[in-house]
């Protein structure tokens, strides 16, 4: 069933239905990465970082439902179930347990590392398709960059 269609081309429509999946994918896990860091950091620097956690988790849920809702727009269903979730993410695996707080810092650097790069070439591939989509990407990438910053920032040596 297709309640909500498209003006784009089929073509273009399964490049962006697979960027903006996939970004929705990444976002949800995003948060819960952050989410769970959130709760066990650790450490001298334990509230900065615990609130800039927080920071993150609300920039990933406001841009996966902007994404979800882009994606519905265009007449795909969007799906951010666990296993969905699971089995795209482009983030690796937090560690069990309490976390320093460079630790902590660190997870947060290489999860938004690995999210901007996939976003990097999703907008490359909705340029081509659809420049609205492209656009919505690179916003998101604009702010994700900026806490990639403040987390690298914060281990700097």
């Amino acid at each position: 069933m297709n309640a909500v269609k498209s003006t784009l081309p089929d073509a273009a429509l399964k490049t962006v239905g697979e960027a903006l999946q996939g970004a929705l994918v990444d976002l949800v896990d995003l948060s819960l990465v952050a989410k769970q860091t959130h709760w066990n950091v650790i450490g001298p620097r334990f509230r900065s970082i615990h609130l800039q956690l927080d920071e993150v988790v609300s920039s990933a849920r406001e841009h996966s439902d902007t994404v979800a809702e882009r994606a519905a727009a265009l007449g795909i269903s969007p799906d951010g179930r666990a296993a969905t979730v699971a089995k795209g993410t482009s983030i690796g695996s937090v560690a069990e347990g309490w976390q320093r707080d460079t630790d902590a810092v660190a997870t947060m650097v290489d999860a938004l590392n690995a999210v901007i790069v996939r976003m990097r070439d999703r907008m490359a591939d909705a340029g081509e398709a659809d420049r609205v989509t492209e656009d919505l990407l690179i916003s998101i990438t604009q702010d994700l960059e900026k806490h990639h910053w403040m987390f690298q920032a914060e281990n700097a040596t």
